[in-house]
């Protein structure tokens, strides 16, 4: 078992803390905490990808936990398309972190920055999207299409991972017609499952930086409370606010990515 703490400088684990914090804040409001924990998570020396992949996995799930536990009971989001959707989510994200052993992110990364920049322009030019819940399907058919989204995003999720909360309530909000606050209480309880589908697939491979992680994952969990009781206390229009500021950062991010792995010399 590795802790990840052997080599590890003092600045460099207070840095992991701080930014595990900022992560589990807003994650707990719009997902995207792991542009801010994946990068502090690659300065711990000779860790490798896929070891930063898991730990970081294991670091959200603490506080992808608490910000699911305070919304439930701050805004009580409905649990019958919550739970449907983080099963199939689960699966998802388990079938995705397979297909990510074997085939590069790089190959969807093009696709990715596309979808987000749509996803920021829809939600620039709609200011009134998402303010109040007003569902667009009902029956059979509202559930088809939750389960349709926990499986997509949640395969996303553990083939590539960034902006995987963002995804899921720009989708809950534009596609079913939730809140902007609503959609992010049921977006905790669905990345909550899609982080757990990746570490159980991480599990047996010998990934983990357990200490670290397990530092990571307290941190997280005061950001995830502390986010959650903002985004309770500030409403759907601050929610829409962050999610617009951590999209665009997602664009800068995956568009710089792209740009180096196919154009830089």
């Amino acid at each position: 078992m590795i802790s990840g703490f052997e080599s590890i400088q003092l600045t460099t684990l207070i840095l992991i803390v701080v930014a595990g914090f900022a992560a589990g804040w807003v994650d707990a409001v719009v997902g995207g905490g792991g542009l801010i924990q994946l990068p502090a998570l690659l300065l711990v020396p000779g860790i490798t990808p896929v070891q930063a992949l898991a730990t970081n996995k294991m670091g959200s799930i603490f506080g992808t936990t608490t910000s699911a536990v305070t919304y439930y009971r701050r805004v009580g989001p409905d649990l019958k398309t919550a739970i449907p959707m983080a099963v199939i989510a689960l699966a998802g994200s388990f079938g995705g972190a397979i297909l990510a052993a074997s085939l590069p992110a790089s190959v969807f990364k093009p696709i990715i920055v596309v979808a987000l920049i749509a996803v920021a322009v829809f939600t620039a030019l709609r200011p009134g999207a998402g303010e109040l819940t007003a569902l667009r399907h009902d029956g059979h058919k509202h559930y088809v299409v939750a389960c349709l989204i926990g499986g997509v995003i949640g395969f996303y999720d553990g083939l590539i991972g960034p902006g995987t909360g963002s995804f899921l309530v720009i989708a809950l909000v534009s596609a079913m017609g939730y809140a902007f606050l609503e959609a992010s209480a049921k977006a905790k309880i669905v990345n909550m499952a899609t982080n757990a589908g990746a570490l159980i697939f991480f599990l047996p491979h010998g990934s983990l930086l357990w200490g670290v992680g397990l530092v990571l994952g307290l941190a997280n969990m005061a950001g995830g409370y502390l986010g959650a009781r903002t985004a309770v206390a500030k409403g759907s229009k601050f929610v829409r606010l962050v999610f617009l500021v951590v999209v665009a950062a997602l664009i800068i991010k995956l568009g710089m990515d792209v740009w180096n792995e196919n154009f830089a010399a």
